[in-house]
């Protein structure tokens, strides 16, 4: 684990353990701050023990500069845009980490400092064939562990909080809003596509993940163990990243209209392409908190009123006003439209129950969840790469010859 990897994970964990001991869950608080610290002295990893001093300074340090900042007492839509940024921050550093690490490879000179793991979250294929040799067989793959507790990691916040991942994590999604801003000033009206264009290009998305799964999961047990121990395994990430290194007339194409689509709708590539959408789209039925109206107190079920603003806020299109319950598989758990009600009794995040997760305790489940199992992960030694530079540097000078 690098020590970008170290310093984002320990500084999202111990800012989740500050929220949760300020928020008045002081158990909670004492619960997740001992599994932080035997996890990390599990691994007697040094950069681990400094990332996690650098966090606690840093965290405190905003308590006192901050406070508001601290105890994420913002609106829902700033504590969101802080952590979309937040991550989107960490992902370029370890961006240029990788790229860096990957060109010295490509030159033959073995670098000084690790390849940052987590880029295995980037193979989504190799992680589903991961995951299923793990139940299947009990084959535990060395070459990129990260992949499978990444893609576990994502699968577990979409049966828990819904496509939470997209709406506070996904640096993807994130960059398309700022595309679709950029083209809003210089052209100003919004066009949405019509519904009979729209629903087809939404299943866009899931052919995607159906041919995904067939590749993956269509894969014999017995020829799981014989890719995961090949040399394509091996290099797949220095292969998918060389697609975007040196990318075909195809490539082009795809990138052209995937950035043409995100300048035309807001969130478009969420919608339309990302298979990790779709996936946890799906998955999302399963979780027990969904956006939920209580007629009672929505203005809208006034006779004299005709509240649209949760509707209205909404970056999917979601029609809220009306719904006892949004059950689609396009609620990205953002919270846009409970901070654009304006009765907020009248709206939630809640389970059938009655119990109702505040943005920032959605925050906090989504960092402990995405943080703490690649924490437990990296403890249990299913993390770092086993494959050495010198393996990477032989097979990079065939890569072009290596082939499934």
């Amino acid at each position: 684990m690098t020590f970008i990897e170290s310093f984002t994970l320990m500084l999202a964990l111990v800012y989740s353990v500050s929220l949760l001991y300020t928020s008045g869950k002081k158990l909670g608080a004492a619960i997740a701050t001992i599994v932080v610290l035997t996890a990390a002295l599990s691994t007697l990893y040094w950069p681990l023990f400094v990332a996690l001093l650098m966090a606690v300074m840093v965290i405190t340090g905003v308590h006192k500069i901050r406070p508001e900042f601290a105890q994420a007492s913002q609106r829902p839509d700033i504590l969101r845009n802080a952590c979309q940024h937040a991550m989107a921050l960490s992902f370029f550093f370890v961006a240029i980490q990788y790229a860096v690490h990957t060109a010295l490879l490509t030159a033959q000179i073995s670098p000084s400092f690790l390849r940052p793991d987590v880029t295995d979250a980037f193979l989504p294929i190799a992680a589903a064939i991961q995951l299923k040799a793990i139940v299947t067989l009990g084959f535990w793959d060395q070459t990129h562990p990260a992949g499978a507790v990444m893609l576990f990691t994502v699968l577990i916040t979409g049966i828990v909080c819904k496509r939470a991942f997209c709406g506070w994590i996904c640096p993807l999604g994130l960059a398309g809003e700022y595309i679709y801003k950029l083209r809003l000033k210089m052209i100003k009206k919004a066009y949405l596509p019509p519904a009979w264009i729209d629903w087809p290009l939404r299943m866009m998305k899931y052919l995607l993940l159906a041919f995904f799964a067939f590749i993956s999961l269509g894969m014999h047990p017995a020829n799981i163990p014989y890719y995961l121990n090949g040399n394509y395994h091996k290099i797949a990430d220095i292969k998918t990243a060389w697609v975007f290194v040196a990318p075909g007339t195809i490539t082009l194409v795809v990138f052209a209209v995937i950035l043409l689509m995100a300048a035309w709708r807001k969130r478009a590539f969420c919608r339309y392409f990302c298979p990790y959408g779709a996936l946890l789209g799906l998955i999302s039925f399963a979780s027990p908190f969904k956006i939920r109206r209580q007629k009672n107190h929505c203005l809208n079920e006034r006779g004299d009123m005709n509240c649209d603003k949760c509707t209205r806020a909404c970056p999917s299109n979601i029609i809220i006003h009306t719904a006892s319950q949004i059950r689609t598989d396009e609620c990205q758990a953002c919270m846009r439209c409970v901070s654009a009600c304006p009765k907020k009794e009248a709206l939630g995040f809640k389970t059938r129950n009655g119990w109702q997760l505040s943005s920032k305790h959605l925050m906090i489940l989504v960092l402990v969840i995405m943080f703490g199992i690649p924490l437990l992960a990296f403890a249990g030694g299913y993390w770092h790469s086993q494959t050495s530079n010198d393996i990477r540097m032989q097979l990079i000078q065939v890569m072009d010859y290596i082939r499934y």
